[in-house]
């Protein structure tokens, strides 16, 4: 055999061995590979936040999706920002649910779409005694890392959330399950991650119009809107998009930046709508 076909075939070689022994190495050194997502390869790594707590990190295709706490009594506390204007919505509306007439008594339904981590429906669960919550992951892989590395499991016999109807767990695309819902909600969240359009119909005013048949009257959506404030009109279409379908479908729509400071930063921007008013800062308020 010539020798530049040798030496190709011990690269090969190599490289084979080193493929099927990264994973291991990775494990060594406290990082877990899931090669096969669907939005790509995963990586689950422990790190420390700005005040030295330490976090744990889920890396999906290149970009962050989610963040936990690793600390025994943390591990259901929030800690992206978003996630914690997201807590005080949901706080709000159900103050204004348990005013209401229809909403006297009664428990509230949350559907989160998108899993990820689980960051956002384990405070849900833990944190809200009166919400039962759905969640629609479109990849069981996502979910598995979640339950093995992110306390979803540990969550689930902690409030015995399944079996006690405080948490169901769907892998499904969250368009089509919304679309085939024939229930209402109290909260809608949408959380999810992927591609460079994370928020896909539901971003548009048919999906707009979908969330608020799904709610109920006093029900609030929330959506993490990955955008600049301001800048092009191609860096800024679908938070453009987003404000103007849920102004045709809802009576009262905000927007709470990530970086209200310098709006040219890309951030996790939440976006709220409603039919009913929310107590909600002046400067926040779309419509």
């Amino acid at each position: 055999m010539p020798l530049p076909l040798i030496v190709l075939a011990s690269v090969i070689c190599a490289l084979d061995v080193f493929i099927l022994l990264l994973p291991r190495i990775l494990r060594s050194r406290g990082v877990f590979l899931y090669p096969r997502t669907k939005f790509g390869p995963a990586l689950v790594f422990d790190s420390n936040d700005d005040e030295g707590t330490e976090v744990r990190l889920l890396n999906v295709g290149g970009k962050f999706q989610s963040i936990c706490y690793v600390a025994h009594e943390l591990r259901y506390r929030l800690v992206c920002v978003y996630h914690l204007y997201f807590s005080q919505v949901v706080q709000m509306q159900g103050e204004v649910h348990a005013a209401s007439a229809e909403g006297r008594d009664t428990r509230r339904k949350a559907l989160v779409i998108g899993g990820g981590g689980y960051s956002f429906p384990k405070w849900l669960v833990s944190d809200n005694d009166d919400v039962d919550v759905t969640v629609v992951e479109i990849d069981e892989v996502v979910t598995k890392i979640a339950r093995e590395h992110f306390y979803l499991d540990e969550l689930i016999r902690d409030f015995d959330a399944e079996r006690g109807g405080r948490l169901r767990l769907v892998c499904d695309d969250g368009w089509a399950f919304l679309g085939n819902a024939d229930e209402r909600f109290d909260i809608i969240v949408n959380d999810a991650f992927g591609g460079r359009k994370p928020l896909g119909p539901l971003a548009t005013q048919e999906g707009a119009q979908a969330v608020l048949e799904h709610l109920s009257p006093t029900g609030v959506y929330l959506a993490n809107v990955i955008s600049p404030l301001e800048g092009s009109a191609k860096k800024t279409k679908i938070l453009r998009d987003s404000l103007d379908a849920c102004k045709d479908a809802f009576e009262h729509v905000y927007l709470i930046p990530e970086d209200g400071d310098d709006p040219t930063i890309v951030g996790d921007n939440v976006l709220v709508a409603s039919n009913a008013r929310l107590p909600l800062a002046k400067a926040y308020v779309i419509k």
